[in-house]
């Protein structure tokens, strides 16, 4: 296994175990490769990501978890350079082929960042920003969105009594909630989550994860971070990647007590990354 473990210079097949999951794959990766000019960044990826579950996206800086997490809604495509190889799939669905509509498959798949980025406008228009794009101009409509995913953000408590504010006047940890709220107005199925704690602070962190759980079973999810007791406590399913490559996949309690290989085990204990 130490043999196996080692691979600074091969290519070790990935080291699958069993992922936590009865509902049937909603996003497939096969064979997935990427470049950014003659750099590749990505190495022959293959996994299927659970629907209704989390699934955490971890390993060190650079290690590709984020160029993997933008392929999935095609925010590498204006990155100069980048050329693909291997398949995608959202419901069946070729994100690559040409016939996609970029549009709709990003309305498909919410996307919260690193940093809170409320748009500097009410937060109310913030919320209702995706159906505005769409013409939708129902108040009552808009007003029943807003309520919606101000819960689901664990934020219209906070909220209501301040929709007509600006929401840059939010806090942080608020501000990052107001953007899962943005997120889920325009009812997405996959959540994309690309370390969205890592500007908080921990009662802030805290509150991001509590609402992770909360809306997990009603969106498939996908957070990337750094933060190993934050994929154990928050995932299902745990994917470690190293040097562009998926080297272990599974339920994270196995992965993150159990692991097979043993560069997973020195990094989920901290002997690197």
């Amino acid at each position: 296994m130490a043999a196996i473990a080692e691979m600074h210079s091969s290519a070790p097949a990935t080291e699958y175990h069993a992922k936590r999951g009865d509902q049937g794959p909603v996003i497939e990766v096969r064979d997935f490769n990427l470049w950014y000019g003659a750099a590749q960044a990505l190495h022959d990826i293959t996994m299927t990501i659970e629907r209704g579950l989390v699934t955490a996206l971890i390993g060190p800086s650079g290690c590709g978890k984020s160029t993997l997490l933008r392929c999935l809604n095609r925010m590498n495509d204006l990155v100069d350079g980048l050329s693909i190889r291997g398949t995608m799939l959202l419901e069946g669905q070729d994100i690559y082929d040409a016939r996609t509509d970029v549009i709709a498959l990003r309305k498909r798949m919410g996307m919260v960042f690193q940093k809170p980025n409320p748009f500097p406008m009410s937060i109310y228009e913030n919320v209702i920003y995706p159906l505005r794009v769409d013409g939708i101009r129902d108040r009552r409509i808009l007003d029943e969105t807003v309520e919606r995913a101000l819960r689901g953000a664990a934020l219209w408590e906070e909220a209501k009594d301040r929709l007509n504010e600006s929401a840059l006047g939010l806090s942080g940890g608020q501000q990052q909630r107001l953007c899962i709220a943005r997120a889920i107005a325009g009812d997405p199925e996959v959540l994309l989550m690309d370390e969205p704690c890592s500007a908080l602070d921990p009662i802030a962190t805290l509150k991001i994860e509590e609402l992770i759980d909360e809306l997990s079973g009603q969106y498939t999810i996908i957070i990337v971070t750094h933060n190993m007791q934050q994929a154990a406590r928050v995932s299902d399913n745990t994917a470690f990647m190293y040097l562009g490559r998926l080297i272990e996949y599974g339920e994270t309690e196995q992965v993150f007590t159990t692991p097979r290989l043993q560069r997973t085990l020195d990094y989920v204990t901290g002997r690197f990354g």
